[in-house]
């Protein structure tokens, strides 16, 4: 080979190289600037909880809670079913504080305890909200229809098996297949907040309802029942998929993706909140 072939190689490689690099770096940025927007959302969801739910019930004023959005909130004298309907509201603070943060790569690195015990108490409460939302659908008769409340029981009955399969690998320390899981997780647990967006966010675009009715079973709320956690989930399966691949075309495709979905995402976060979370908020 002469110098010339041989130079001229080497430089190939390295835009090659500059590509691939400009493509995952893409990548990655498009997964963040997701989380970031998860972040937001989460979080004034928490708020919307706490002061919706949680300054009621420290105050003792529990039948205040019932003018949330719900389908059967407090009842006097419903002992039992009060304390599981509270075991599954309240947590959801903890969940969407505590969730997104587990996926901050510095808090991994840097506070790799607080990461640990984070995760634990986020698959916990994420299974107890499961078990919980599965008495109150189908014990307590907490659902609008049969039908409408198909999605959200599937999804109910994946999480432990997500929340499973991610103790499972972190045990064995296998812990890419753990972070696989824990995404997958993040995604089924959030499945119900998700819904709000692409609900609200859907009915904002369209200026109102179309497709949804008041039993929450008309064409659009199912596909929204089962789209809020298996599209996100399809889509967290492309970026796995893409981060093994040295293509930098499907890299850059699958940041298209991406950005696509934190759109959504910001369409469906703006509507819940001007809709319903910040009149709560700044009342």
């Amino acid at each position: 080979m002469t110098e010339q072939s041989s130079n001229t190689l080497s430089y190939n490689n390295r835009v090659h190289t500059g590509i691939s690099t400009t493509a995952s770096t893409a990548l990655a940025t498009s997964v963040m600037c997701w989380l970031a927007l998860a972040l937001i959302g989460q979080w004034l969801f928490a708020l919307y909880i706490a002061i919706r739910y949680g300054i009621p019930v420290v105050s003792g004023d529990y039948s205040a809670v019932n003018q949330g959005l719900h389908m059967d909130g407090y009842q006097a004298g419903a002992g039992l079913d009060n304390l599981i309907y509270f075991g599954h509201i309240l947590p959801a603070i903890l969940l969407s504080i505590g969730g997104v943060v587990q996926f901050v790569p510095q808090i991994r690195r840097k506070l790799s305890r607080l990461h640990r015990w984070n995760g634990r108490m986020f698959l916990t409460l994420g299974l107890l909200g499961a078990l919980t939302g599965l008495y109150l659908s189908w014990v307590r008769g907490s659902r609008l229809s049969d039908l409408g409340a198909l999605g959200i029981t599937l999804n109910g009955l994946l999480i432990p098996i997500a929340v499973y399969m991610a103790w499972r690998f972190a045990r064995a320390g296998n812990f890419k297949a753990h972070q696989r899981w824990a995404v997958h997780s993040f995604l089924l647990i959030n499945a119900v907040w998700a819904f709000r967006l692409f609900l609200f966010g859907w009915l904002m675009l369209n200026q109102g309802p179309k497709g949804n009715n008041s039993t929450l079973d008309g064409p659009a709320d199912l596909f929204f029942s089962v789209a809020c956690y298996l599209l996100p989930m399809l889509v967290a399966e492309l970026v796995f998929w893409a981060q093994r691949q040295s293509s930098e075309r499907i890299k850059w495709s699958v940041t298209l993706v991406m950005v696509l979905g934190s759109a959504v995402t910001l369409i469906g976060i703006t509507a819940v909140s001007m809709m319903f979370w910040l009149p709560v908020i700044m009342s």
